[in-house]
């Protein structure tokens, strides 16, 4: 048993949820506060290239890690690029920057190049960082470790007010970034969203040390820095909400046809796919084929607001599908590259469903064991992948050898290899 097992073995020691309790098994119970203004009042969002350069300077002249942040309009521009970038530093105080209006903050990344960047859920805000020129080096995503520490609620209010004793105004979270100018209840809440962030990493980083789990998470924060950009998800189309329901080729056809369109009218608009037409719109033409613009305009998200010039658009991509020859007609499903779905493995290969079943509770009960979601433990996709196809010679070995190659890190090949060589071994892999 590791230094973190033990630690999360130890009923005293185990996260509450609210606030990890100290070693005397105490928890902090006073009411939060309610953290209504940035220290030094809202700062000015920086415009233009002269004020970038002088935040930039005093940024790099900072101490410490550098707080960082940034706001995207989802649900209403096209795309996931960021229009708000917050940063705090010790020593350089908060700065909001206009992206739209400096769309190049390549020089402040190369200023912090080798600081280490406190991110809230980091896979989400990297990209559109890279997107402008920000790509950290070095990183502690709070929300990861939140989670390795064992608690049950990692949104940042809720971290900030179980770990902090603190509590954030969440009221602005789903607005429309994209606003010129953006409003000052706005920008408060975007400057107190870095506010305590250093101060939660630093609490939690005492947090995951007193687990054992601190090199666990510079592991996990390493292999997100070092990540490369996603490659562009193949057939986008198929994941059309209500997809479930379409069964033949032709209707298959006409949903990316749809869909297709509808996206290159978004770009073209720049507003989010789901304002130009909706997915259950798509599916219930492609369910009806309609014949004609007349038939179109009688279905569901094709009413009375649509006007001709975009009905004709719209019947204009079912009938190319509609034309298409069945050569041409997409496939159902997509190509599977891994195992098939676990509810097909008892028919598919009873053995390896009882492998699957018995390493996903020896998964489980570890998870238990060291206070912490499953999926940090180890990959679901992982454990299906090895239950599938596991190693000629089930040992320690070539199990953590098959774990590397799916990518799992050496804290959770250590942790791991032992309970699924029992359980592959237990159901005679």
């Amino acid at each position: 048993m590791t230094d973190a097992q033990d630690t999360a073995a130890d009923g005293s020691l185990r996260i509450t949820g609210v606030t990890p309790p100290d070693d005397a098994g105490s928890s902090v119970t006073e009411a939060p506060t309610p953290l209504l203004e940035p220290r030094e009042g809202i700062p000015p969002v920086i415009t233009d290239e002269t004020a970038l350069a002088e935040v930039t300077a005093a940024f790099a002249a900072g101490s410490g890690p550098v707080a960082v942040d940034a706001e995207r309009a989802s649900g209403y521009r096209y795309g996931q690029r960021a229009y708000l970038v917050q940063l705090r530093r010790e020593g350089a105080g908060s700065a909001l920057i206009d992206p739209v209006a400096c769309p190049d903050l390549s020089g402040l990344g190369e200023a912090l190049s080798g600081v280490e960047w406190v991110l809230h859920a980091a896979t989400q805000d990297l990209p559109c960082l890279r997107e402008i020129g920000m790509v950290p080096t070095r990183l502690f995503d709070t929300e990861l470790a939140g989670r390795l520490a064992g608690f049950p609620r990692v949104g940042l209010g809720a971290m900030v007010e179980g770990v902090l004793g603190y509590v954030l105004e969440k009221g602005h979270s789903a607005v429309d970034w994209s606003t010129r100018p953006l409003p000052e209840p706005w920008l408060r809440y975007a400057a107190l969203d870095v506010e305590l962030l250093v101060d939660l990493r630093d609490a939690l980083e005492k947090e995951l040390d007193r687990q054992g789990k601190l090199d666990w998470a510079h592991q996990e924060f390493d292999a997100i820095a070092a990540a490369p950009p996603a490659e562009p998800r193949k057939d986008p189309w198929r994941r059309t909400s209500g997809m479930h329901k379409v069964r033949r080729r032709r209707q298959l056809a006409v949903v990316r046809e749809l869909w297709e369109t509808r996206d290159r009218i978004a770009q073209r608009r720049d507003v989010s796919p789901g304002k130009v037409l909706s997915d259950a719109a798509i599916v219930e033409a492609a369910l009806a084929v309609p014949a004609n613009v007349h038939a179109l305009a009688a279905l569901n998200g094709f009413g009375h607001r649509t006007g001709r010039r975009q009905l004709e658009q719209w019947q204009a991509a079912v009938d190319r599908a509609k034309a298409l020859p069945e050569s041409a007609l997409p496939q159902p499903g997509q190509p599977v590259t891994g195992p098939p779905p676990p509810r097909a493995w008892a028919d598919k290969d009873p053995v390896a469903a009882a492998r699957l079943s018995a390493a996903r509770a020896a998964v489980s009960a570890l998870a238990e064991r060291v206070t912490m979601p499953q999926e940090n433990v180890i990959s679901p996709d992982t454990v299906r992948r090895i239950c599938w196809e596991p190693p000629q010679t089930v040992d320690p070995e070539s199990v953590a050898t098959a774990l590397a190659g799916y990518g799992a890190r050496p804290w959770q090949v250590e942790l791991v290899t032992p309970v699924l060589v029992d359980a592959l071994s237990t159901q005679g892999a």
